[in-house]
């Protein structure tokens, strides 16, 4: 795969071996403005890559380093997402500068770097996730436009089949250990508010992050049958993978 080279600075050691790999949009105006950050020592943050809208990728960190993308994060108790994962950039102006679908040659691009990148590293399909998994309460990138449907079906991420709502009322005590056993950092319980990593994150906000990934038609954060149905059909998927004593 061809890269242009727009190295960084903004990377230290990693602490551990790479495990995942993160999907951002870079929200904002252009692809130059959001290289100029990520290449900004002042900004602190980067990425390993950035793909832009027609599917051209540059290479900011090599993925021996650390890159500085994924922030206070978590996912199945890894607290340190920028030590354990390669974090891509999408080109894409994000929810507050005109939200739109990733075109066809970026998608192309982004599944051509995740064969290489998984690959390289041995990683397993649920090895890839977007911003809003790690960081539910702060983050809301790729968004509900990201086709994780598709990239599942190539083998990166996972899908479950489709489910029908659940019957009776939704179990939201029931739906957070289910949220949490697929990878999500959830309120301690449903009335406190806040997560394993003492941020004011509610259930409404990984509710929210589950649904722009496995229900983008519906993005309320409310618990109801038919988002029950998708997160036990979800959290199914994610008990296959583990392994057996």
């Amino acid at each position: 795969m061809n890269f242009i080279e727009r190295p960084s600075p903004n990377f230290n050691a990693r602490a551990a071996d790479v495990r995942h790999a993160v999907v951002h949009y870079t929200g904002m105006k252009s692809r130059d403005e959001a290289l100029d950050r990520l290449c900004d020592p002042a900004a602190q943050v980067s990425a390993h890559y950035l793909i832009d809208q027609e599917g051209a990728v540059f290479r900011l960190v090599p993925e021996e380093h650390r890159a500085w993308h994924a922030g206070v994060s978590y996912w199945r108790g890894v607290r340190d997402i920028n030590s354990t994962s390669v974090g891509i950039e999408l080109c894409n102006p994000g929810h507050d500068w005109g939200y739109r679908a990733f075109p066809a040659p970026q998608i192309a691009a982004l599944t051509d770097l995740l064969g290489g990148i998984f690959a390289r590293h041995r990683l397993l399909p649920e090895a890839l996730l977007g911003h809003s998994d790690i960081a539910p309460s702060r983050k809301v990138d790729p968004g509900e436009l990201f086709p994780w449907r598709d990239l599942a079906e190539n083998g990166f991420g996972l899908w479950p089949e489709d489910a029908p709502p659940l019957a009776g009322h939704a179990d939201l005590t029931g739906a957070l250990r289910r949220l949490s056993e697929i990878g999500y950092a959830v309120p301690t319980t449903p009335e406190e508010g806040r997560d394993i990593l003492n941020t004011d994150c509610a259930a409404t906000d990984v509710i929210k992050a589950f649904q722009r990934r496995y229900l983008p038609g519906q993005i309320d954060g409310r618990l109801d049958t038919l988002t029950s149905a998708r997160i036990a059909a979800v959290a199914v998927v994610y008990a296959l993978r583990r392994p057996t004593a």
